[in-house]
């Protein structure tokens, strides 16, 4: 959240619950070419945990991981979870640049959920309101100062220059998005343990949810239906699927409801953005994470609210080696916000 000041040669970390991932690129222009990417499984949720004993492993394991990892700089761009980050849209008074500055400073705490002297606070104008010609739209992110300064400290300790934090949702839109699209789109990037929801226009997210249902949410209904054990569900799930012709449709009968719940949390979204930018009109669902993976599930996406479902490629707006490209897509659903980290722009 931090404003970058002509700095070129960083990468991006996503700290993810169940996994690190970084991202090196190089080259200027909207098109970047890839330099490195690298990911490691990372179990217990540490990537979140506040204990000290934990933030201590964590030290060590990101350590271990950039020795790994092939990434020549030490200057970061670093995600910040959406379980720790609140983001909205506001209308706010349309007001000369230094005067809007000023007031958002007082202003911010009637629009964030966590005291203004505890919150590190940041935001952006995406255009004008569709509701008031007399006032702006505003890009509003707050996260508590205490997370991200232990999360800073951890960093610098190893040797890292954090140059800017960003919200997982501003990462994806970028990474997964066409950089020159104009049209409404919807990110959907489910992931183990939440799902996180983006609907961009013209380059910036008008609309962000963390959504707390994710794919072991969906896996745990299987588990639950099926009376089977988690690891052998997961098997299932991710080999059957939403087919209603596999397995006598046993699986999408036990996964149907959780799908479903969240679905009508989508279903809420659509609405809500519909409502707003009522001359608009949402132009697609990219589906990415771990269950752009699950069989059937973009076409019951589709189907359910008469879109345009596509997957999500990570590696989108980036150049990458032609005798690459297998290898980088089949591991593409997993980069999208370390991609998006690194192609944030000078």
């Amino acid at each position: 959240m931090n404003i970058l000041s002509g700095l070129s040669d960083f990468f991006g970390l996503d700290l993810g619950s169940t996994a690190l991932r970084a991202v090196q690129l190089r080259g200027s222009g909207p098109i970047k070419v890839l330099e490195a990417y690298h990911e490691s499984p990372v179990g217990g949720n540490i990537t979140l945990s506040d204990s000290k004993t934990d933030q201590q492993r964590l030290k060590q394991i990101i350590k271990d991981f950039l020795h790994q990892s092939g990434i020549s700089s030490r200057s970061v761009v670093v995600n910040l979870p959406s379980q720790r980050v609140f983001t909205t849209v506001i209308d706010y008074d349309r007001l000369p640049p230094e005067e809007l500055a000023q007031s958002m400073r007082y202003q911010a705490e009637s629009f964030i959920p966590t005291p203004i002297d505890k919150s590190k606070v940041d935001w952006a104008i995406i255009g004008d309101s569709p509701k008031d010609p007399s006032k702006v739209e505003v890009l509003l992110s707050s996260v508590p100062i205490e997370f991200v300064e232990s999360r800073l400290d951890l960093l610098e300790s190893i040797g890292l220059n954090v140059i800017a934090f960003e919200p997982d949702s501003l990462a994806l839109a970028r990474a997964v998005v066409a950089y020159d699209a104009t049209v409404p789109q919807m990110v959907l990037d489910i992931g183990d343990r939440a799902t996180d929801l983006v609907i961009a226009m013209n380059g910036a997210p008008h609309l962000t949810r963390a959504i707390p249902t994710g794919a072991e949410a969906i896996v745990h209904s299987a588990a639950q239906n099926l009376a089977v054990e988690t690891n052998q569900a997961e098997q299932f799930v991710y080999k059957f699927g939403l087919g209603k012709d596999k397995l006598e449709g046993k699986v999408y009968d036990a996964i149907i409801g959780t799908v479903d719940a969240l679905s009508k949390e989508i279903e809420q979204s659509i609405k809500f953005f519909q409502e707003r930018y009522a001359n608009t009109k949402l132009d697609r669902i990219i589906v990415t994470g771990r269950a752009s993976s699950l069989p059937e599930f973009p076409l019951y996406i589709a189907n359910r609210f008469g879109l345009n479902v596509e997957i999500g490629n990570s590696w989108r707006n980036v150049s990458v080696p032609v005798d690459r490209q297998d290898e980088l897509l089949a591991q593409s659903n997993h980069f999208a916000v370390a991609a998006g980290l690194a192609e944030r722009a000078e």
